[in-house]
């Protein structure tokens, strides 16, 4: 058995988190001296029991993985690829799954976490950003969830940028599945990781685990709507624990989805309104020379006739209901309504939960 299937067996082994894995790497010096010297380790029975007969069939199925693509691979704790920024927090997972280019993990990466279902203006921040950053040759990193990280991932991609997905589940399956095509497009261009075995599938506590890593990776974490008792709540937190730069986007004092990032303002987050402000803020940080794109080919929108625009002013940043443009504006519902859908179509507004709209600009 090579060194690297020890390490594999001693992943699967029950009872053996992050943390009592780097204890015991620390004490045995090797993954198979671990095996070697069971019988004097203090271990739990079921554990023991477990490294004497380990899963050897799981092992393989790992290792088949790997061999599978040339863009598959498996690195450890131990191993000159690790990511130094990940080694640094207190509980570094032992293994890494890849799929992608590896090379991208040594590079300056910024995270970017928030809502699952962020308002339209939420989801043009995350993309906006992501774009910005990436131009400036940061690496977007995120968590290949719906809403914000999916929005992050593809701001990078599509500005000539790179993005790494870290996951909850096994590289051999995509999720949500809705992401399929997101995660081909990210690994020909940048990285997947996991420290889940090949064939786990998605549980509810393995994805606060994947978060430390999102946060471990980067110099700093960029929270863009977030509810008080969100997920993305918890990336800040241990981006805070780790010694990392925590980042969030104000929003309306009435969008629920703002109240997780002005708490985190309060508690000491910086505040932020462009790419910017967080470059400034990493002074330390090394960000390599702007990444040379071509300018997007942008179709001139029609100009707005006196009606429109009225219509227009009268629709602010924060929700408003259908009736009270009709009031505000003085305009009939029938024009009202046929306006709206001309410039919901033409990106001036988007409609927002209980039959609402909201302005982008």
């Amino acid at each position: 058995m090579t060194e690297l299937a020890y390490w594999i067996a001693l992943h699967h082994a029950p009872g053996i988190g992050s943390i009592t894995c780097k204890k015991l790497l620390d004490h045995c010096g090797s993954a198979k001296a671990v095996f070697d010297q069971i019988e004097d380790l203090k271990l739990k029975k079921t554990t023991r029991d477990f490294l004497k007969n380990p899963d050897w069939a799981a092992v393989e199925s790992d290792l088949a993985w790997q061999e599978k693509e040339p863009f598959h691979s498996i690195i450890t704790l131990h191993d000159a690829n690790y990511p130094a920024q990940l080694k640094e927090i207190a509980d570094p997972p032992a293994i890494l799954y890849l799929k992608g280019n590896p090379g991208l993990l040594h590079d300056t990466q910024i995270a970017i976490v928030g809502s699952r279902n962020p308002t339209p203006p939420g989801q043009e921040n995350a993309w906006q950003f992501a774009a910005s950053l990436s131009r400036m040759g940061v690496i977007i990193t995120s968590g290949l969830a719906l809403g914000i990280d999916g929005s992050a991932h593809k701001g990078a991609l599509q500005n000539g940028g790179t993005t790494i997905a870290v996951t909850a589940t096994g590289l051999d399956r995509v999720y949500p599945a809705r992401h399929r095509k997101l995660a081909h497009e990210i690994v020909e261009k940048g990285l997947i990781i996991s420290e889940m075995p090949i064939g786990t599938p998605p549980k509810p506590q393995y994805f606060p685990r994947r978060n430390r890593i999102i946060s471990g990776l980067s110099v700093g974490t960029l929270v863009i709507e977030a509810a008080r008792n969100s997920g993305s709540l918890i990336t800040a937190r241990l981006a805070l624990e780790q010694n990392r730069e925590v980042f969030a986007i104000p929003g309306s004092i009435h969008n629920p989805l703002a109240r997780g990032c002005h708490d985190l303002i309060r508690q000491g987050a910086k505040l932020v309104e462009t790419a910017h402000d967080i470059t400034e803020e990493l002074e330390a940080v090394t960000v390599k020379q702007p990444i040379k794109t071509s300018p997007a080919v942008r179709l001139e929108s029609p100009k707005l006739d006196q009606k429109q625009s009225q219509l227009l002013n009268s629709v602010g940043f924060e929700p408003i209901h259908i009736d009270q443009l009709i009031e505000h504006s003085g305009l009939t519902a029938e024009e009202v309504s046929s306006m709206l859908l001309f410039l919901e179509l033409d990106g001036h507004v988007s409609t927002a939960p209980g039959g609402t709209y909201i302005r982008n600009s």
